[in-house]
């Protein structure tokens, strides 16, 4: 397997839906669903051609849902506490169960995705699911858990708000009010006493801004007093988490993406990684960290393999791409992260960010093409794309809950019509960019464990260079030197670009220059030499890339 992590985040859901004719705000009746059995062998071996190494399942879990289960003996979610027609992926209702939307045998749920798991492998990728700490749908319950578990809250004492040993928060003597109003007499949803709701919100009655589907999980912090911390005896919640955790990767799964992991406390980061790892050492655990301050402390102290890096260059590429930050600013990021760099998760694309190609950020898939390399191939870190966008997916549909917002729905029952016509095999101009791009990337030593050299600072404003727009950077491995140039403009341009002496003893060269190589993007070779201290020139196309591969002599 690559040294560099590719990993495919997709929705099942969507994935294999072919209804073309999808209706806003319909049920899965009428619009259809997407199942595990779609994922062939064939589309399992197409994924991993396109260079991933990873797939992330998102929504494989059971959560809430309007669909109703109950002839199958699943609970009946109330619509008062759950959003869209499909329901958030991020509810979960049974963390020991499958979702029932992707079986194609609702009682073989389990059995299909172990069948999966095996296709996966088969296919030489690694299985990737969503671990959602935090909190849990409000009507959470576990048919599927093994009979020495027990479920959460079940030994809670609910006159406490806060007890080490509860799995909630509770507010005594107060109705949970839910934003969603009733539509039927028959479909009240009650709780008492209420519960805090997912996003910290302790109040009995949430917005419909508020994760009011769910409920917070309690690790022992006492968020409703002092936050003072009560790890010792371990919290019951605790146990629980971690029993999970080794549920799934005693099925063959081989990681887990951990949703909003900065919310919950890194001493239990570290307890369970630590513990896990002893019983499956190559786990991996990516965590979801907006908090730049406390990324070191998640790796450092929590054990976590990866953090995203959404608040780091994720958000300056995006603004860069859209013309609201200068190229040079990409420096700034990736010198804050020092040391950890390669432990951040870069991406352009995931299910809670807008498409690239949307009208709310680069309205043209190709024009993120430069964004895409640079978050690919800066360093050694693992990327991620989100399923579609390597087909130009807009994300400009009116599903239903969240209507235009040019992302993909997580809530709703729905197609995408860029993914129909991939599996129809009809030819897409941009997936043989990303196809290449990314193969490269784990292809070629320089990129997936080589060094990386920012050319920045070397190359000034001038009539041949502008920092603002135009990014330059070195990967090199051994022998191999890699040359990559980026514009981010709107216009052609005939790039002079200095690649300094330093630059040739950063690399550990013993001979002060690199002879003619190829441009790996183009497929052609180059017949051109690179001394250090003069200007080497090259043309880049607007909102292009040139990949050029020299020889270091």
């Amino acid at each position: 397997m690559s040294a560099k992590l590719i990993i495919y985040q997709v929705l099942p859901r969507l994935f294999g839906n072919t209804n073309a004719s999808c209706v806003p705000n319909s049920s899965i009746y009428v619009n259809g669903c997407g199942k595990l059995s779609d994922f062939t062998c064939d589309e399992l071996s197409s994924i991993k051609d396109l260079g991933c190494t990873h797939i992330w399942f998102t929504g494989v879990i059971e959560h809430s849902t309007k669909t109703d289960y109950t002839k199958y003996g699943i609970l009946k979610d109330s619509n008062q506490i759950v959003k869209g027609e499909a329901g958030s992926p991020y509810a979960i209702k049974d963390y020991y169960d499958i979702d029932p939307d992707l079986a194609d045998n609702v009682p073989s749920r389990l059995l299909e995705f172990k069948d999966l798991i095996k296709r996966v492998h088969g296919s030489g990728l690694s299985v990737i699911i969503d671990f959602v700490p935090n909190h849990v749908a409000r009507q959470y319950h576990s048919d599927s858990c093994p009979a020495n578990v027990f479920d959460l809250g079940v030994s809670d004492n609910p006159e406490y708000p806060f007890h080490p040993m509860n799995n909630y928060y509770y507010l005594p003597n107060q109705n949970f009010i839910s934003p969603v109003k009733n539509t039927t007499n028959s479909d009240t949803y009650f709780e008492y006493p209420a519960r805090a709701s997912g996003n910290d919100c302790f109040k009995p009655n949430p917005t419909i801004h508020d994760w009011f589907e769910t409920v917070k999980l309690n690790y022992g912090v006492d968020y409703m007093n002092d936050m003072s911390c009560y790890f010792n005896p371990v919290p019951d919640t605790w146990n629980k988490m971690g029993d999970i955790i080794e549920y799934w990767l005693g099925l063959g799964v081989d990681g887990f993406r951990c949703d909003m992991a900065e919310m919950v406390p890194v001493q239990f980061w570290k307890w369970v990684i630590d513990k896990t790892k002893k019983k499956y050492r190559n786990s991996i655990f990516i965590g979801e960290v907006y908090n730049k301050e406390k990324y070191s402390e998640y790796i450092n102290n929590g054990g976590f393999d990866y953090l995203y890096d959404k608040v780091g260059l994720y958000d300056t590429l995006k603004s860069v791409t859209t013309g609201k930050a200068a190229a040079y600013e990409i420096t700034n990021r990736w010198q804050e992260l020092g040391p950890i760099q390669s432990r951040m998760l870069n991406f352009i694309e995931n299910h809670d960010e807008v498409r690239v190609a949307s009208a709310f950020y680069a309205g043209d898939p190709f024009k993120a093409i430069p964004a895409l390399t640079v978050s690919l191939m800066l360093n050694t870190a693992p990327f991620m794309i989100y399923f579609a966008q390597e087909l130009g997916e807009r994300g400009m549909d009116n599903e239903g809950f969240s209507g235009i917002d040019g992302k993909t729905s997580i809530y709703d029952y729905w197609a995408l019509e860029s993914i129909i016509s991939w599996r129809s095999r009809e030819d897409n101009s941009i997936r043989p960019i990303y196809r290449k791009l990314l193969n490269i990337a784990t292809n070629e030593r320089a990129i997936s464990v080589g060094k990386s050299y920012d050319l920045q600072y070397a190359n000034k404003k001038s009539d041949c260079y502008d920092p603002d727009k135009h990014y330059a950077f070195i990967r090199s491995h051994g022998k191999d030197m890699i040359l990559i140039i980026v514009n981010f403009s709107h216009n052609d341009a005939l790039l002079g670009i200095n690649i300094p002496l330093h630059a040739f003893n950063f690399m550990e060269s013993e001979r002060k220059y690199a002879v003619s190589g190829s441009d790996m993007l183009e497929d052609i070779n180059i017949d051109q030499q690179i001394y250090p201290d003069k200007q080497f020139t090259v043309s880049v196309k607007s909102h292009w890339v040139r990949i050029l591969k020299f020889s270091l002599q």
